[in-house]
């Protein structure tokens, strides 16, 4: 077992004097800047060549509101290589806060138990701009929930600070190559505010998560179809993830047949899966007792997956990314979910060519529309302090409120 080396920071203040169990089991002193930091690293050169002479070099994710239900899923897919690849070694960055501290240390804690090979370092902290060094990976899942009488206005406005700062940490501290995937909602617009605060990092670097929406999509399409998941493909979730998202039938696939050949009754389609994809969550809820999260994490895990590993010929993905230079005629500088495909480098294209019915273009317009609103309120966070905010209908998806 390599050697390791676990520091804890005391809860005094920035400058408290840490507390350093070496392997051996002494404890020695050690000052530092960090405040609320655990941290766990194990050296690969103490490993036997025969185990590591493959792997790849180390990434840095980042992981934010690593405290919580969706993070407690994903934490130990990220360290066991289902994700990256069981040849990729993974240093975890956690992010939390004032109030999770401690729940953060029994994560780290957690994941030093599960003994995964591939886990070579756990940092935590609430400073991002300590968490985020060197980057390779951001995925931003905290977010505040939406409270009692709280307007969507106001929660995007409460959550898009947090992106301001995330993005700016990320812009000054993470690698200019990294990948940010934002979960936390009102995710679409979050991704662009981080995005507009960090310019050093390019545009199409920053996703929102629309995958869940997929995966529900493909999900309803097997069962009425009576086929099995996988056979179901070329699924889009187009625009905002929110009640206005467009699950596409029109260009789906069904064991390699048009879905609308598949599944005739187009009443079914526009009239029931629509809005069954789009209420997926809050009947989940009322279900539960509780918002999707192991869900949510298997469809990071899924994102992470479509964009490391080639997309099947033919096939394509669903991920909200910057809509500048896109090919249908979706307003620029907008996060939009599209149809993308990758080579599996971390990169994507946007596929264009899909058909754009009469029933989907008004679609597209309404949520396209939506976002553009939802960007006019966070105007004062993006460079634009004169924008007005004129958001009329209340779309946010149930576990947002």
């Amino acid at each position: 077992v390599a050697a390791a080396s676990v520091s804890r920071a005391a809860n005094k203040g920035r400058n408290a004097a840490l507390s350093v169990r070496a392997a051996a089991g002494a404890e020695v002193a050690a000052a530092s800047k960090s405040y609320g930091v655990f941290k766990l690293s194990y050296s690969i050169d103490n490993e036997p060549k025969q185990r590591t002479q493959s792997w790849k070099a180390t990434i840095n994710v980042v992981v934010s509101g690593a405290a919580g239900q969706i993070s407690n899923h994903l934490l130990f897919m990220l360290a066991s290589g289902s994700v990256f690849g069981n040849d990729q070694p993974i240093a975890l960055r956690l992010l939390g806060s004032e109030r999770s501290k401690e729940a953060l240390e029994g994560v780290a804690m957690e994941l030093e138990d599960s003994l995964y090979p591939l886990l070579r370092e756990v940092v935590i902290g609430i400073d991002p701009l300590e968490v985020f060094a060197e980057a390779d990976w951001a995925l931003l899942i905290g977010a505040k929930p939406r409270g009692p009488g709280m307007e969507r206005a106001d929660l995007l406005d409460i959550n898009g600070r947090i992106f301001v700062d995330q993005g700016q940490a990320l812009n000054r501290v993470a690698k200019k190559t990294c990948k940010v995937l934002v979960v936390g909602n009102p995710c679409n617009t979050n991704a662009l505010i981080a995005m507009l605060n960090a310019p050093n990092i390019p545009r199409k670097n920053f996703h929102a998560l629309t995958r869940l929406d997929e995966n529900r999509a493909k999900c309803q399409l097997a069962l009425k179809s009576g086929k099995f998941y996988t056979s179901v493909t070329n699924v889009t979730i187009w625009g905002n993830h929110s009640t206005t998202q467009v699950p596409d039938f029109v260009n789906a696939k069904i064991g390699g047949k048009p879905a609308t050949s598949v599944i005739t009754d187009t009443a079914y389609l526009k009239e029931k899966f629509t809005p069954l994809v789009q209420t997926r969550g809050g009947a989940l809820i009322k279900k539960w007792g509780r918002s999707s999260a192991a869900s949510t994490a298997v469809s990071i895990a899924d994102a992470i997956k479509s964009l490391v590993v080639p997309t099947p010929a033919g096939d394509w993905f669903s991920t909200a990314v910057c809509t500048d230079g896109n090919p249908y005629g979706i307003q620029e500088g907008l996060v939009f979910s599209m149809p993308c495909r990758s080579t599996g480098d971390g990169d994507y294209e946007v596929v264009p060519g899909l058909v754009i019915d009469d029933y989907l273009r008004e679609a597209l317009r309404k949520t396209e529309d939506e976002l553009v609103k939802e960007k006019e309120c966070v105007g004062h966070l993006i460079g634009n302090p004169d924008a007005a905010c004129a958001i009329t209908e209340d779309t946010m998806l149930a576990g947002e409120n």
